[in-house]
């Protein structure tokens, strides 16, 4: 099944090269000397806007290419795959103009849509040294103008002094979206985003820059800060009117809460395949290292997991279209949940790899350590973990009783699953701080499942999957109970509730997937993805890995596995992204060149332990794969707080 933001991300694919190749200009080789050098990668940014990267970040209404936000997800994680300094230091232009795109003037959006097209970088200027993510506390002021009538609206405009801090881009930045304190009592109503043109300042008298602050990843991007002193900011560059900036953020961040899934899916990307590589090519006690049962299922849910990841941040980009009055709920559970699940991904994966997991001149160039370090950044981006999973415990009144009631737009959730189904342009004025009749995607659940019933009662392929949908239902029934006793929690949220919230997020990844596998499992059975469409091959384990990660007891089901690992190494045999649609990769049959790892070697570092390898004379000859099925012992593995840890 050809999808087009798959078509249109291959294009950016296919232009920049093999990144194995250090010839090219967006090579691994070369974002290593980078980040080396804790340097900008401003020659890769312009490789991006010649191709035309920064039309992304343009809604079509302003005369760019951002029609719908899967694309733009696709796209940004074509970048992330490669390197996550060049997609957040980048990226960061969109993060920077959302505001305008959400509630902005036809004007405002046609000037900043110009500096955009030209290359102009756009910060958003939100957090502050003292206050972080208490957004309600900025102490950035905005004081209205003498030349004005004193209410902020009139000819004079604005005199904003203060210091935002840890801001992406706020040096480089020539317009940042500056969240201003423009009532001195502050609260709900008492703040403005302004648009903050430097070019009409003069640094050292209205502003100066602060320094670059050296950071564990992302170590080239700009990430500094930006003073403020008496700057005169016109009427003009008030974003949603005054006293409507808290307002115009919260809907931001929905979008940019959502889009932040793109960096989480190419870390994901790019780590699961220098581990699939190392695995193909190490020996371990006379054996391969992906031959061994327990390497196997390591990969194996780490390529589950990657799926429940893409299948969420997919249905939660659609969404951005089909149900944007419900995106608070998913686009907060998204921005928990592909982060964190990224992150464990990359942990075991760390687990898998030993040593060379931190080196940096032995496996793949020593790319896994950076991507480590890149993404750990991710999760506290446009609120971290605990903000987000605080915004679901607000919303769990109206989104128990929508489960209860089985409301919410469940037929904009169809079309946010149905992948043939064209998106309607964003509609900014739908965009609420909170569901109020409860989540659509949640509520097709039970229809979800019963399609796959219907579906199974002819394909007996289908029964493991159903199986867990079925447990899954149930599981999804007993959350939205325990949501019950938190409906009326406002503040000082008990740590039981934030857990609940986090089981929250992880049934809503079942229901996207089980909406996204109902509603296009026959178009994309044929195709270079086919085989994991059908017969549930990508579903089964993505549920199963869902239930073991709520804490399900024997979870874990050893058969849901050895297909989508089959499935996985032939992607990268064939040189394929291996993801729920079709993407080829430049130069894919490549393997990453090594300095110095002979393969042959036998290493124990390879493994944490080798008793956490079942024994190798169980393992069956690779000459017939299909063969293969992992024991139950390495199943088994070792339990944690979060289930079955792989």
């Amino acid at each position: 099944m050809e999808h087009l933001p798959y078509r249109v991300a291959q294009e950016l694919e296919s232009l920049l090269g093999d990144p194995e190749d250090p010839g090219t200009d967006f090579s691994h080789a070369r974002c290593l000397e980078l980040d080396e050098n804790e340097e900008f990668p401003a020659d890769i940014c312009r490789v991006l806007e010649n191709w035309g990267l920064q039309e992304f970040y343009i809604p079509a209404e302003h005369g760019g290419r951002l029609t719908d936000y899967e694309t733009l997800m696709q796209v940004m994680r074509v970048v992330a795959r490669r390197d996550l300094t060049v997609a957040v230091g980048h990226g960061k232009t969109y993060l920077g103009g959302v505001c305008v795109w959400i509630s902005g003037t036809p004007e405002q959006g046609r000037r900043l849509a110009e500096d955009i097209r030209a290359g102009v970088p756009v910060s958003l200027a939100l957090t502050e040294r003292a206050h972080g993510s208490d957004l309600l506390a900025g102490d950035v002021r905005g004081e209205p103008d003498g030349g004005g009538d004193g209410e902020g609206d009139g000819g004079g405009g604005w005199r904003i002094s203060g210091e935002k801090w840890l801001i992406n881009n706020a040096t480089r930045g020539s317009l940042l979206s500056v969240l201003t304190r423009t009532s001195p009592d502050g609260g709900p109503r008492g703040f403005t985003v302004l648009l903050v043109d430097k070019r009409r300042m003069t640094e050292g008298e209205h502003y100066r820059c602060l320094d670059k602050i050296r950071t564990h990843g992302i170590r080239g991007a700009d990430i500094s800060g930006i003073a403020f002193d008496g700057a005169p900011v016109p009427a003009d560059a008030a974003v949603g009117g005054e006293g409507g900036g808290v307002e115009t953020v919260l809907k931001a961040l929905q979008l940019t809460r959502t889009m932040c899934a793109s960096l989480s899916l190419g870390a994901a990307d790019h780590a699961l395949r220098i581990a699939l590589d190392f695995a193909e090519r190490r020996e371990l006690f006379g054996r391969r290292l992906v031959d061994l049962p327990q390497a196997r299922h390591v990969l194996a849910c780490a390529a589950a997991d990657a799926l429940a990841g893409e299948a969420l941040a997919t249905v939660a980009a659609r969404s951005v279209h089909t149900v944007p009055d419900e995106l608070s709920v998913v686009a907060a559970a998204t921005k928990y949940l592909v982060p964190t699940g990224t992150e464990a991904l990359i942990g075991e994966l760390t687990r898998l790899l030993g040593a060379r997991a931190f080196l940096k001149d032995v496996h793949a160039r020593g790319m896994f350590q950076k991507v480590d370090r890149d993404h750990r950044i991710v999760g506290l981006f446009d609120g971290n973990t605990l903000v987000n999973l605080n915004s679901l415990v607000n919303q769990f009144r109206s989104l128990a009783r929508g489960w209860q009631r089985g409301s919410g737009d469940t037929a904009g959730a169809a079309r946010a699953f149905d992948l043939s189904a064209p998106l309607p342009p964003l509609d900014a004025a739908r965009l609420s701080l909170v569901a109020r009749r409860g989540s659509g995607i949640m509520a097709t659940l039970p229809d979800s499942v019963e399609a796959l019933r219907s579906e199974a009662a002819r394909r007996p392929e289908l029964k493991g999957a159903l199986a867990a949908a079925e447990r899954f239902l149930a599981v999804t029934g007993r959350v939205h109970d325990a949501m019950d006793a938190y409906r009326t929690v406002v503040s000082d949220v008990p740590p039981a509730a934030f857990d609940v919230a986090r089981q929250y997020s992880l049934c809503l990844a079942g229901a996207a997937s089980l909406g996204l596998w109902a509603h296009n499992h026959r178009a994309a059975s044929t195709g270079r993805t086919g085989a994991l469409w059908s017969d549930g091959v990508w579903l089964w384990p993505v549920l199963d890995r869902l239930l073991t990660r709520l804490g399900e007891p024997d979870a874990g089901e050893a058969d849901a596995y050895p297909e989508l690992l089959e499935h996985l190494r032939a992607t990268r045999t064939a040189g394929e992204l291996f993801s729920l649609l079709p993407l080829r990769l430049p130069g894919g049959t490549r393997m990453p060149t090594d300095a110095s790892d002979p393969s042959a070697v036998s290493d124990r570092s390879a493994v944490s332990d080798r008793s956490a390898v079942s024994d190798p004379s169980a393992v069956s000859d690779r000459s017939d794969a299909s063969a293969h099925t992992d024991t139950r012992a390495a199943v088994a593995g070792t339990r944690t707080s979060e289930g079955t840890s792989c």
